[in-house]
Formats: C-alpha cells, sequence, structure tokens
C-alpha cells in the first residue's frame, strides 16, 4: 500500500497521526507537493478520482480518499490499540463526538486557516468573511467540547479514539492563523496538554 501524503495539509496528519499511534510502519509514504500541483496530475486523478490528500492506494490499486475511510479501512487490518469502538455501544459514541469534533470544530477551523491565510491564496479565491464566521462557529464547538471534557479524559471515551485525533489537529492547524482556544476552557486546556505530549503529536510534523 501507498498512502499519498501532504506536510502542508492539516488531513493528512490525522492519518499519520493514526498510523502512529497503532505503530503502523510498513505502509509507504509518498510525498505530494500540493502547492506544485501534484494532486491535479492525470496519473493521481486516475488513483483517486479526486484532487484530494490524504489518499491510500491499496496493492490492487483501489484508490480511498477521505482520512477518516482511510483509517477505518486500516483499524481493520491493524486493530490494535483500538480507535473506533469495540462494541456497538462505544462505536455508536465515538462515531457522535468524531461527526461532532468534524462539524463543530475542524471543519470550521480549516476554513478560517484556508480563508484567512495570505500564503492559502495560491489554491483558491478567499473570502475573509468566511474566516471570520468560521472562527466563531469552531469557537462554540470548542465549548461543547470543553463541557465534555470536564467528565472525560478524551472526547469519546476513557482514551484516545479517533474523535480526539480529528479535534486536536485542527486545532493545532489553526495556529497558523494565531488561533487559540479561550484560556478559560480548562478542560480542554488540560486535554491540550495531554495530545501535545502524546509520541503520535510528533508524526509527520
Amino acid at each position: 500500500m501507498k498512502l499519498y501524503d501532504s506536510k502542508r495539509a492539516p488531513n493528512p496528519r490525522r492519518v499519520r497521526w493514526f498510523m502512529a499511534e497503532k505503530g503502523i510502519e510498513d505502509i509507504e509514504i509518498v510525498e505530494v507537493d500540493i502547492f506544485g500541483g501534484d494532486h491535479r496530475q492525470p496519473g493521481y486523478l486516475s488513483m483517486a478520482g479526486l484532487p484530494n490528500v490524504p489518499a491510500l492506494e491499496l496493492d490492487d490499486g483501489t484508490g480511498i480518499t477521505e482520512s477518516i475511510a482511510i483509517c477505518r479501512y486500516l483499524e481493520s487490518l491493524y486493530p490494535e490499540p483500538n480507535l473506533f469502538g469495540t462494541d456497538p455501544r462505544e462505536t455508536a459514541i465515538i462515531e457522535m463526538w468524531t461527526r461532532r469534533a468534524e462539524m463543530m470544530v475542524a471543519t470550521p477551523l480549516m476554513l478560517t486557516v484556508r480563508h484567512g491565510h495570505p500564503a492559502l491564496a495560491a489554491l483558491e479565491k478567499q473570502v475573509p468573511e468566511i474566516a471570520t464566521t468560521q472562527r466563531a462557529t469552531a469557537e462554540r464547538g470548542l465549548k461543547v467540547l470543553d463541557r465534555r471534557l470536564g467528565e472525560s479524559a478524551f472526547i469519546a471515551a476513557d482514551r484516545v479514539t479517533m474523535a480526539d485525533i480529528i479535534a486536536f489537529t485542527a486545532i493545532d492547524f489553526a495556529r497558523m492563523v494565531k488561533f487559540a482556544p479561550a484560556d478559560d476552557l480548562a478542560h480542554l486546556g488540560r486535554w491540550i496538554d495531554a495530545m501535545r505530549a502524546r509520541p503520535a503529536a510528533t508524526a509527520g510534523t
């Protein structure tokens, strides 16, 4: 298998983190220069279907994009440590919080960076108002996570799961536009420190 990666994009880091938590080291990593347009070349598009990173190319040539889909596939091949749930109840709870982390925090923060960082104007037309409104959306979402983390060591379970990876990598990515969670979100701050201290936090950074 080959993982098409880009250290300049946020979603590939989710997969690198996931692989680091599991100790997956037998997948070839192929760096994609998105500013150079590698992801728009015919060969890449024929495999991935869309000009997106990351992409996982299976041994039979099948291409899988979308970071969570890639991680679910890898979870089936490398089941331990479990990051998606061990029984129906836990799996549903992890899925719920993964979706919340994605919609309430990760997507808004990615849009904040995409429309707020000058260097990214090379990739798309920026709309400053989008950065402003999405930043506010993310701030509201972080309050939800803070309340949750007041009752749980991690977002979806008593251990790191995909929900934590989704949320933390987005928060860390948003430092590009000098975004930082509010100081009064103490539970979130404790969790951020715990995530940043994990060995997987340095995966591919």
